[in-house]
């Protein structure tokens, strides 16, 4: 299979396209979004990998330059390191990750990474022959650490590196400030939050929704492309952000710790079959 076959997109407008990868039939799909800016482009999360992603904004002319101009320098930005957003980090010249986060993508920790794939996940096998029992989130050595406040500049566009732990420890927003668009990774989405997972931490994530809640009080948020599902606006940000604060008592906080022994063993188990393959 192409990578033309494997992604799909939507233009949004303003330089944006959001990308999915048409096969991985799973609430775990991620969006994938490329923002164009007058200098560079880049791409906010990978996928799986399981096709080149810079094959397919290269095939689907999406990487076009403008004017007869050279190609514009492409950064891929990781909003943490779980599977569905860091395994078509490979594919990659420019890497950019947390530096919470860098050392599990550069020893291809699948602990870390949470990697959890199964084949009914996959409607149509990238390959001939391929299975899920394969799947791993290679060895990425990262060419930038991201830390708060750090700025990524496209030339027309800016986007301001905001460290949201919680769901996980190198979790990041990226907020283009003059817009008030905010891409939120898995820090927020319009479903439940996870936190669960190795490294979780819920006093993290009631911090993290704290910020988001602010951004909202200070009108700096109209539209969130987060890391799952549906767009959504300040509104359903502000309303998904304080429910999590105000649901994160002590039962919560036992019923997650339980959770997250259980996804922890799980995936001890699963990796070890992994390197013993």
């Amino acid at each position: 299979m192409s990578a033309l076959e494997w992604f799909a997109h939507k233009p949004l407008g303003g330089g944006i396209f959001w990308i999915q990868e048409r096969f991985y039939e799973s609430g775990n799909r991620a969006n994938i979004w490329l923002v164009r800016g007058s200098q560079r482009d880049v791409v906010i999360d990978a996928g799986l990998g399981l096709r080149s992603l810079p094959d397919y904004l290269r095939d689907a002319g999406l990487l076009s330059p403008a004017e007869g101009a050279g190609p514009r320098p492409l950064l891929a930005v990781a909003t943490h390191v779980h599977f569905d957003h860091s395994g078509g980090l490979q594919h990659f010249e420019e890497v950019a990750v947390h530096s919470a986060e860098a050392a599990a993508l550069l020893q291809g920790d699948n602990y870390e990474a949470v990697t959890w794939l199964s084949d009914r996940e996959v409607a149509r096998p990238p390959r001939p022959g391929w299975s899920a029992r394969q799947f791993r989130v290679p060895p990425v050595r990262p060419s930038r650490l991201l830390q708060e406040g750090d700025v990524i500049s496209l030339g027309d566009r800016q986007l301001t590196v905001m460290h949201m732990p919680g769901h996980s420890r190198g979790s990041i927003c990226l907020h283009d400030k003059d817009r008030k668009i905010l891409f939120s990774g898995d820090v927020v989405y319009d479903g439940s939050m996870i936190d669960w997972l190795p490294y979780s931490r819920i006093s993290d994530y009631v911090a993290s929704c704290q910020r988001l809640m602010e951004l909202v009080d200070r009108g700096l948020v109209e539209k969130v492309l987060p890391g799952h599902f549906n767009i959504f606006g300040a509104e359903r940000l502000y309303r998904l952000a304080s429910n999590y604060i105000s649901q994160a008592g002590v039962c919560h906080k036992i019923s997650a710790c339980a959770m997250r022994s259980i996804a922890s063993i799980a995936l001890r188990v699963a990796n070890s079959r992994i390197t013993s393959q």
